[in-house]
């Protein structure tokens, strides 16, 4: 049940997961939210859709696997002067919660990475009051998609889903929500999709250069070397292709993510 988070924490990875907001990466959920909830964060990261979410409901619950790692939310957090968060090192397959505890249960680009994503949402219905929600988004590495056809990107991708599913996890998470869904209990889900899209010069600038950064300097680049899945040449090669890819005045990406609002 052990899975190892692939993408670590360094700068490259952490500026690509502070751009996201509850807009950009929770918008199903939204509509849903009431100022009187109390809501879980599973896998709050940066905290940044964890401080969105607290502005929405009445208190917010952040939670990581490490105390580290909740560091980075507790500091978003304060920046923003929010009153009605707290925070827990916890692990989704066993939340330390009792029964019928949040109104919500949200969790953002974390199923993809855990050991077994359909205890972890046993264990989100659990903590869910009769009638709430458990919400997860993740994305879908297999189905993203791009132009030009740099080969380099399709190397990345081979990789990335190499390291990945080496370290427990299940990169094209997206497709297999609803089924996990189903599968740890829920009868009533609403499954959607929503992608992000990088075209623009400057979108394509930060994409690109966050993700030539990553494949050379982040947790992955360093697993990728350890494994024997890829050589320091292979990781410059697919850095450069980064680049390249930014670089086309044509360029275009899009990446596709599942989505799940179950009522518990």
């Amino acid at each position: 049940m052990d899975a190892v988070y692939t993408h670590g924490h360094h700068e490259s990875v952490l500026r690509s997961h502070r751009w996201r907001t509850a807009e950009n990466s929770a918008a199903y959920l939204l509509p849903h939210l009431k100022p009187h909830m109390a809501l879980l964060d599973v896998g709050s990261g940066p905290g940044t859709i964890t401080a969105d979410l607290a502005g929405l409901v009445g208190h917010v619950t952040a939670s990581e696997v490490t105390a580290e790692a909740l560091d980075l939310a507790k500091s978003e957090v304060a920046a923003r002067g929010l009153g009605n968060v707290d925070f827990a090192v916890a692990d989704v397959h066993d939340l330390p919660y009792a029964d019928d505890t949040f109104c919500v249960v949200h969790a953002h680009q974390v199923l993809q990475h855990v050991g077994d994503p359909v205890r972890a949402l046993r264990e989100m219905r659990r903590v869910t009051k009769p009638s709430g929600y458990v919400a997860a988004r993740d994305s879908d590495y297999a189905a993203f998609t791009w132009y030009p056809l740099v080969p380099a990107l399709d190397e990345w991708l081979e990789l990335y889903q190499t390291v990945a599913r080496g370290n427990g996890g299940e990169p094209d998470a997206g497709r297999r929500l609803l089924s996990w869904a189903r599968a740890a209990g829920f009868e009533d889900v609403t499954a959607t999709s929503s992608t992000w899209c990088f075209a623009t010069p400057e979108d394509r600038a930060w994409w690109g250069g966050m993700w030539a950064e990553r494949v050379v300097r982040s947790s992955m680049a360093e697993q990728a070397l350890a494994t024997g899945a890829a050589t320091e040449a292979d990781l410059r090669r697919i850095s450069d292709g980064w680049l390249e890819w930014a670089a086309a005045g044509d360029g275009w990406l899009s990446i596709l993510h599942g989505e799940i609002l179950c009522r518990a």
